[in-house]
């Protein structure tokens, strides 16, 4: 059998494997549509990142390639995703625009298959989800490198909001174009601080080209859509959006910079078993308060992941604690502590109980 033979035998069982799997992902999504009607007669939510998460969980166990766990992720994220648009089409508002890390994680977290909806600050994604006009929002909470984003942290003493889960994005800043050939690019759009970030590599791989800044990488990308002689430094999902090549991949000079990211919404989700609880607190001005605080956490053997605090804006020195524990709020040992917390300082809120991300 010569090559084409060849070819043509195993294009053919190609085929045949894609009409099976188009029939069961119709079959899939005739399923999610069923769960749909029963979630919607019982006021259930139809969104359960607990589900979701037990899903992709199960599936990477499952893998044995040679498919990579994080492709095979990313293809069920994309197929849960457009079965459940069949039960209902969800909206998520996220810090925009379009094509910004925020837009990847807001992806990244629901796939495709919802309407992401950009909007202008991160008030407003928390707006836009106290008004239910969005079901959900995704909102930058803090990064390896520059640290918290304070006023992410500040939302939650406005507004009655639960964090229902977190993504964490490596930030990888990529030189894009419509062109393919990177021998040809003259000009080089994006902003700022992605140029700061890739000043290294571009003084050593286009030391001729022009460098331009532009308000946004994301700005940067709609611009290198329609130059042939010109890049953009953004993010991937930026190639996505706009159609684009990727020329090089992560050239800012960073190597570890990952942010979180997390989901806002109005309901807790049901525990995983592998789960994170937020909530806020502050103490009163004496010695020892911050101690006695959290001596419950140690002697209960809750493991603490992050403390944070900002100022409670009331008064001078007043300080408002943001506290990250592992755990969710139905787990027995968490809800003792919690509530003994509570009953021991001025002011205390649970900000939300979730999964934590499945990757890091």
């Amino acid at each position: 059998m010569d090559y084409q033979e060849q070819l043509k035998k195993l294009r053919f069982e190609i085929d045949k494997i894609d009409e099976t799997i188009l029939q069961l992902i119709n079959k899939r999504a005739l399923l999610a549509k069923e769960i749909g009607e029963i979630k919607k007669k019982n006021n259930l939510p139809i969104f359960v990142p607990s589900r979701e998460k037990e899903i992709l969980e199960r599936l990477e166990k499952l893998n044995q390639g040679p498919l990579s766990n994080e492709i095979v992720k990313h293809v069920f994220r994309e197929i849960i995703s457009a079965c459940r648009s069949v039960e209902e089409n969800l909206k998520v508002a996220y810090l925009g625009p379009k094509a910004t890390f925020t837009h990847q994680a807001s992806l990244k977290y629901f796939g495709s298959s919802v309407d992401h909806i950009p909007v202008s600050t991160i008030k407003d994604v928390f707006e836009e989800i106290a008004k239910k006009k969005v079901d959900f929002g995704v909102v930058p909470v803090e990064n390896t490198i520059e640290g918290v984003v304070n006023y992410t942290l500040d939302m939650f003493l406005d507004y009655d909001l639960k964090i229902i889960g977190e993504v964490i994005l490596e930030i990888s800043l990529h030189l894009l174009s419509i062109n393919p050939n990177i021998n040809e690019i003259q000009r080089i759009y994006s902003h700022k601080f992605a140029i700061a970030e890739c000043r290294d590599w571009l003084m050593k791989n286009m030391p001729h080209a022009q460098i331009i800044e532009v308000e946004s990488t994301a700005k940067a990308a709609e611009i290198a859509k329609d130059d042939y002689e010109s890049a953009a430094i953004a993010s991937e999902s930026a190639a996505v959006v706009y159609g684009l090549h990727i020329l090089e991949r992560k050239i800012d000079k960073h190597l570890h910079n990952y942010t979180r990211f997390l989901i806002i919404g109005r309901d807790v989700p049901p525990p995983t078993g592998n789960d994170k609880t937020t909530f806020i607190f502050s103490v009163k001005n004496e010695v020892g308060a911050l101690y006695k605080a959290l001596e419950p956490f140690y002697k209960n053997q809750i493991n603490m992941t992050k403390i944070e605090s900002r100022p409670s804006k009331k008064e001078a020195w007043d300080y408002i604690f943001f506290t990250d524990i592992e755990g969710h709020i139905q787990e027995e040992k968490v809800a003792k502590t919690l509530q003994y917390l509570k009953e021991n300082v001025p002011f205390f809120k649970i900000l939300g109980s979730y999964p934590k991300a499945l990757d890091v």
